[in-house]
């Protein structure tokens, strides 16, 4: 037997030994906290007879015990699960080492129940990512997610902790994780996207607050990202060429990550579209992918009987930070486009045209033999980028 069913045991027995025990456990240990069906309708039977008045429940140390107590709560019992004998409720008052400790064996018991519920919500939410994964949706997985988020919530008010993130050391870091397969669709979404923005370029504008390269499940995806960001916030054109080059300068050529006729294709100038929609369908997509892994990493946790309750809820807490992210800015996916402000001069600014002029004086684009491009062709008609951050 584990330690777990030991101390399940312990504390039935110390209530069988001094039933005036139940006035110290009832208030915070509950029948499911129990992890043995048996255990817990032993002690739901108990609670029972304590609040319809039985005369043994109120029996203090020192005083003898009815057998009244025993049968009563086997008759009980027996009406709740099946097995139970009158010799096995004798061994668990022989399994108690003293009945005096009982508060400390209800803490052991409800130290397990927290593990178990935790590994349990963690399963949920992993299921749910992955029945999202193949039908496309993303709803069941952000119930359980909530889910998940109240249930520590909850026991941490339960077991008197605090509901806050802590990263965990070393020995408790996830290492090695193996990525959730990526189906082809969501590929070609993201494909078609990054063709999109190329094509249109203001349409970076609405997607960058809530899109984030990260959210791209394709590495090279990501890259190509990061390059329109960056070629968009500095006012530079966009094109084939231009996002390659980028990409270049990043280290995705060099490193394989990416190839030049890639690039191309992704960038095809002929691909133009709305881009918001394929925009939420790579968030969706991150979304599921970022809750199976929080999942994983809590369900690996909750498997950690060395961990205390609280340190098990503050390193949950800190798995389920990503997928925290990704829901809000899903969220803010959803909301309406706020109305466009008018770009406003502030004092000793340099114009616009100056500022895209000396930005592209830094690029390595104009180091290449190619004349420079008139400041007004350069512009190309994208709004002010002052108020704009590129993505990271």
């Amino acid at each position: 037997m584990t330690p777990l069913v030991h101390a399940e045991q312990a504390v039935l027995g110390a209530i069988f030994l001094e039933p005036g025990q139940l006035d110290r456990l009832s208030p915070w240990l509950r029948p499911e906290h129990f992890s043995r069906p048996a255990h817990t309708a032993i002690y739901a039977a108990m609670l029972q007879l304590k609040t319809d008045g039985h005369p043994a429940a109120a029996t203090t140390a020192g005083f003898p015990i009815p057998l009244a107590w025993v049968t009563d709560t086997l008759r009980e019992a027996s009406a709740r699960t099946r097995g139970l004998t009158a010799s096995y409720l004798h061994s668990l008052a022989s399994a108690c080492p003293s009945p005096g400790h009982a508060p400390v064996y209800g803490r052991m018991v409800l130290e397990g129940a927290i593990h178990r519920s935790v590994a349990q919500h963690a399963a949920r939410l992993r299921q749910a990512a992955l029945a999202d994964s193949r039908a496309g949706t993303v709803e069941q997985t952000l119930h359980h997610a909530q889910v998940l988020t109240n249930v520590l919530a909850d026991l941490a008010r339960g077991w008197g902790a605090e509901a806050r993130p802590v990263q965990p050391p070393a020995p408790y870091t996830p290492q090695g994780e193996h990525p959730q397969p990526v189906g082809e669709q969501i590929l070609a979404d993201e494909e078609f996207l990054l063709g999109c923005l190329t094509s249109r370029p203001d349409q970076l504008l609405g997607l960058v607050r809530w899109l984030r390269p990260g959210d791209f499940a394709d590495p090279g995806h990501q890259q190509i990202y990061r390059a329109l960001g960056a070629l968009h916030h500095r006012g530079e054109p966009i094109d084939q060429l231009t996002v390659l080059w980028e990409t270049q300068h990043r280290g995705a050529l060099a490193d394989g990550t990416l190839d030049t006729e890639r690039v191309r294709r992704i960038c095809d100038p002929l691909v133009s579209a709305a881009a918001e929609h394929f925009g939420e369908q790579v968030v969706h997509a991150s979304l599921v992918r970022t809750a199976a892994l929080a999942a994983r990493q809590v369900g690996a946790l909750a498997d950690r009987d060395a961990l205390a309750p609280g340190q098990l809820i503050g390193y949950a807490l800190h798995a389920l930070g990503p997928l925290d992210d990704v829901r809000r800015r899903l969220g803010l996916a959803n909301e309406a486009e706020p109305e466009p402000r008018q770009p406003t001069s502030r004092p000793g600014a340099p114009p616009p045209a100056a500022r895209i002029d000396a930005a592209r004086a830094r690029s390595r684009l104009a180091n290449t033999t190619a004349p420079a491009a008139p400041a007004a062709a350069s512009r190309t008609a994208l709004p002010d980028r002052r108020n704009h951050r590129s993505p990271s």
